[in-house]
């Protein structure tokens, strides 16, 4: 997207706005998130003020020509990156700009990712005064050994010390991320982590598989790209990591987590997502029903409901369009990206496959239409998917372990 085009898209009005923190102390080496890291995280070379300063610019801008009378948003998202790395008060800044330009609904659920270690958590009670209602904490593992594997910088007590700390803080809602398919690790050590996880008594649980992609590849790493090139140390990490990994040995921590998590009261409302009721992430969940929603930082995504639109990832861009060296002989204008729109086509596909994400599914309907028609019976044969009382197409356990295969169906 140009410098000089609008600042909003013709669509519909967000639901929700991603905000992108680009900052971490260490880089992990299998993260393909935008992150910049050491020096520019944290010390007298810190790159946070001007980024601060340059994402306030951006609230303001995707902002303008906002219709007075648009609903308010129902989420605001703070991702990362580490987005806890930041003081207290630049988040209540960031929040009150948001209200200010785009309105928070009463009630709205705030999210903020965070990193479970001591020196990375910041400061629950101030986050939470800052309107901060849900933390999401990269535990990862909740085994020393399988951390230190992945480059994590916090061990497993760190994350019990994170969890009751938001607790005492009176935050209303805890996530946990934990991966799954651990170079090296067992079926034994991810029951271990997940039982460990449940002593902790979150309200959320998000289990991905480990992916070890390459994004250098895949072509997204230009400079008008969402990805950063991938560091050398990482790709090496990666290439030795891979054989370690096992689809199988994945699959059966997968059927485990289904088991184990609906015993204990969860529900696992998507593929990847357990909640206990009413702590679903109402953010996420717009994503998955296709509805609009506003994206600020570098290598954020936004959707209008006709169009997607992306920041590029690189800081240095992002900050000359944002926070331009000169202010007084340049304005703050739209940081680099791109866009692209969505046809009837593609906006199909994505109907079903992100509908069958959750556990809801889609309309029986959708059998005898694209582009799931000339997939249903095969799909139904390898009893990927089934047909609900209530007349909804869902997934099956075993269609949610090979969700990828029948999706590159529907494409």
């Amino acid at each position: 997207m140009s410098g000089s085009a609008r600042a909003t898209d013709v669509g519909r009005s967000p639901v929700g706005l991603y905000v992108h923190i680009p900052f971490c102390l260490s880089l992990c080496p299998y993260c393909d998130f935008v992150v910049y890291t050491g020096a520019a995280a944290r010390g007298p070379q810190a790159r946070v003020g001007p980024f601060i300063g340059a994402l306030l610019a951006e609230i303001e801008l995707r902002a303008t020509g906002r219709s007075a009378d648009a609903p308010p948003l129902q989420t605001v998202y703070l991702g990362g990156g580490t987005p806890s790395l930041l003081p207290s008060d630049a988040v209540a800044e960031i929040l009150v700009q948001v209200q200010e330009r785009f309105g928070l609904a009463e009630g709205a659920e705030v999210t903020l990712e965070a990193n479970p270690g001591p020196d990375e958590r910041g400061d629950p009670h101030a986050l939470r005064r800052a309107g901060v209602t849900r933390l999401s904490f990269g535990a990862q593992s909740l085994d020393d050994h399988e951390l230190k594997r992945v480059g994590r910088r916090h061990r497993a007590g760190d994350v019990a010390d994170a969890v009751a700390g938001a607790r005492e803080a009176g935050i209303g809602s805890i996530n946990l991320d934990l991966l799954y398919d651990i170079p090296g690790g067992t079926v034994a050590t991810w029951m271990d982590t997940l039982d460990a996880a449940l002593v902790l008594a979150p309200d959320h649980l998000a289990l991905y598989a480990l992916g070890l992609d390459d994004p250098d590849a895949e072509g997204l790493t230009g400079p008008l790209g969402d990805h950063l090139p991938v560091r050398a140390g990482a790709r090496r990490w990666r290439e030795a990591a891979r054989p370690a990994q096992d689809e199988d040995r994945a699959a059966a921590q997968y059927h485990h987590a289904v088991l184990r998590l609906g015993d204990e009261g969860f529900r696992g409302y998507e593929i990847s997502n357990w909640a206990r009721p009413g702590h679903e992430s109402r953010h996420n969940l717009a994503y998955w029903r296709r509805e609009p929603y506003e994206a600020v930082g570098p290598g954020a995504h936004a959707f209008d409901g006709t169009a997607r639109r992306w920041n590029a990832a690189r800081l240095d861009g992002y900050l000359a369009a944002l926070a331009p060296a000169d202010p007084s002989a340049l304005s703050p204008a739209i940081p680099p990206g791109g866009s692209e729109a969505v046809t009837p086509e593609i906006a199909a596909v994505e109907t079903v496959m992100l509908g069958l994400r959750l556990d809801t599914g889609v309309p029986l309907a959708s059998a005898y239409q694209p582009p799931l028609a000339d997939q249903f019976g095969w799909a139904v044969a390898a009893e990927l998917i089934e047909v609900t009382e209530d007349d909804r197409i869902v997934l099956t356990t075993r269609g949610r372990l090979l969700s990828n295969e029948l999706f590159s169906r529907l494409v």
